[in-house]
């Protein structure tokens, strides 16, 4: 028996829409170059596949039935898409890569990442830019384990050696992190500098490592201290803002809560926090050198500028809006 896919065809839908446009059996085979009971037997033939009625036959006229209404509508998308995608195969043909996945550590500034990614889709590029939220170890594990093809905010510095092969970092910047607190947690009125034993006392806001496998990594917690986590840096910057917990986070991120007095800096007694970030990509099997794909070589151009590389660090999400609950 003939299935629906033998007879659903880019021809077929094409000569269904010759005859609903021409109006008669008639008038289409005359359009088609055919005799019009070859074209009454291929039609037929699409019924039988389908078990329905595509045209009402009360009539001279070659009218629709409800599902013949449905076939054109949805075979309509098909054609459209299938042009689409000859035409995405052809170009990306041309050097490009049919998918982008960036990996964007949680302290990366958003907006700047927004106008990068508008600016990439004003080529108009047969890529598919896709983003992925990560944090701590599972921004370079979204790299190394082939999900991603760029990865923003890798905390430290490596080289190939120890990671999978085919992974090329360079420096994006350094970040500075600062011990902050509500102004009416207690830690916010205690004599400085801190000191560990103190801080323990009191619950930390840790944002969790998004790694897939293994247990990720915890920075700045002290043995035995309480902890909140949150999945992410603007969570925890929030929970720190209600007096939740207290805990190390990037300065230029929360400026602008120092600045309104809704995060009060505290001194610690341990060394000053500066992390060194740094951005990766994967070059896949099969590239020529180590250039990559059209899509992965403009955003390594834009990554170039020093100015964008500040702005990715900058991260002011945190305005006059934000105010304790």
């Amino acid at each position: 028996m003939t299935s629906p896919r033998d007879v659903l065809t880019p021809d077929s839908l094409s000569m269904l829409h010759a005859i609903e446009k021409a109006g008669s059996f008639a008038a289409a085979a005359r359009t088609l170059g055919v005799v019009p009971s070859a074209l009454t037997y291929r039609v037929r033939q699409i019924e039988d596949a389908l078990d329905v009625l595509l045209f009402d036959r009360s009539s001279r006229q070659a009218k629709l039935t409800a599902a013949g209404h449905e076939l054109m509508r949805e075979g309509e998308r098909l054609l459209a898409d299938m042009d689409a995608i000859a035409n995405r195969v052809k170009r990306v043909a041309t050097g490009w890569e049919s998918q982008f996945t960036l990996a964007v550590d949680g302290i990366i500034d958003r907006t700047t990442v927004m106008e990068l990614c508008e600016a990439f889709l004003a080529l108009n590029a047969p890529t598919r830019l896709k983003l992925r939220d990560e944090t701590l170890t599972g921004t370079l594990e979204a790299l190394t384990s082939g999900q991603a093809d760029l990865a923003l905010g890798i905390a430290g510095s490596f080289s190939e050696n120890g990671t999978a092969t085919g992974i090329h970092s360079h420096a994006l910047g350094q970040m500075r992190f600062v011990f902050a607190v509500a102004p009416h947690h207690p830690l916010a009125q205690a004599p400085e500098p801190l000191s560990d034993a103190l801080i323990g006392q009191h619950r930390a806001v840790a944002v969790a490592d998004s790694v897939q496998r293994g247990a990720g990594v915890t920075i700045g917690l002290l043995p035995g201290q309480d902890v909140f986590t949150v999945s992410d840096m603007s969570s925890k910057i929030q929970a720190q803002v209600r007096g939740l917990g207290v805990g190390f986070v990037p300065e230029l991120m929360v400026q602008p809560l120092i600045d309104q007095g809704v995060l009060v800096v505290r001194e610690v007694d341990r060394p000053q926090r500066v992390a060194q970030l740094s951005y990766a990509w994967r070059i896949p099997d099969g590239s020529e050198g180590e250039r990559g794909g059209r899509a992965l070589q403009w955003w390594l151009k834009q990554l170039k500028s020093t100015a964008t590389r500040a702005a990715l660090l900058v991260n002011p999400r945190f305005n006059s809006s934000t105010r304790k609950v």
